[in-house]
């Protein structure tokens, strides 16, 4: 039996709704939420795309996240010498031999700067992040993978179901992951498939280290990454009025101050020992 149009335009505007709200979503997950074959999600998707609604994708969609957020260059300008402290500070939760994931964002690019002056090896760094990636490599001493993914050149990141799919092949002594907010509540993320992909590295990860400059602090995002009870290390450059303003208190989550005369804290974890390195 024939669909009457306004039961298949229906269906469209509320695909195109999905679609704005996840930035990103996989075809499957698609016929899921819409309870529809692949074959109409398919039809759905082409007549998007041909109205300019949505961006087509191997697999999934995506919308215009890649050319309306404000690029990875354009993030990189903002907060520069704040991001610069936090990443020199990061720099000693390094350790010869060990295996680390090394976020998307701009504070952990610019952590892996920070690495090109004072690199420990050997070790091996897997990254989401396509000039981490390009940075790190020039480093005799250290093996550095590239996950799999979809590319978004302006955010210069590889995102989607495969990204994640790539990360499962890891375990990683430690996480190094940016946010675009913190607050009292917890950590948060702009978009809905970076914060997927990163909860992946955490769970695959022995500890981790959320790194965020002081802008970001008493801010929201769309989507919560993590509540603080979850947080091992929270690594920042703001004041401790600041974070006291936005609900943040040592007796929330363990803050890393940016202070290189405050010892770091001590890493080992009774009830969450490192995980064995294993890689393919």
């Amino acid at each position: 039996m024939r669909v009457p149009l306004h039961v298949v335009e229906a269906r469209r505007e509320k695909l195109a709704a999905l679609i704005e709200r996840h930035r990103y979503l996989p075809i499957q997950e698609l016929c899921r939420h819409l309870g529809v074959s692949e074959a109409t999600a398919r039809r759905d998707l082409a007549e998007l795309a041909r109205r300019n609604k949505v961006t087509r994708t191997h697999g999934g969609a995506l919308v215009d996240f890649n050319e309306r957020f404000p690029s990875f260059r354009e993030r990189q300008a903002s907060a520069a010498k704040s991001k610069a402290r936090v990443a020199r500070r990061a720099l000693g939760f390094f350790k010869p031999g060990g295996t680390y994931f090394l976020d998307s964002g701009t504070t952990i690019y610019a952590l892996a700067e920070a690495f090109l002056e004072a690199p420990v090896s050997p070790m091996t760094i897997v990254t989401s992040n396509i000039p981490i990636g390009e940075r790190l490599s020039s480093l005799p001493a250290l093996s550095v993978f590239l996950t799999a993914g979809q590319i978004l050149g302006r955010q210069s990141v590889l995102l989607g179901e495969t990204a994640r799919r790539s990360l499962e092949f890891w375990n990683f002594d430690m996480a190094f992951l940016s946010a675009e907010a913190a607050n009292q509540e917890g950590i948060w993320n702009s978009q809905e498939s970076i914060v997927q992909q990163q909860l992946v590295a955490i769970r695959r990860s022995a500890r981790t280290v959320y790194c965020l400059d002081s802008s970001k602090i008493g801010c929201t995002a769309p989507f919560l990454l993590k509540k603080w009870p979850g947080v091992d290390f929270f690594l920042t450059d703001a004041p401790p009025a600041k974070l006291a303003k936005a609900g943040i208190s040592p007796g929330v989550v363990e803050v890393v101050s940016c202070d290189p005369q405050v010892a770091l804290p001590d890493l080992a974890s009774p009830d969450k020992p490192a995980l064995p390195v294993h890689y393919l």
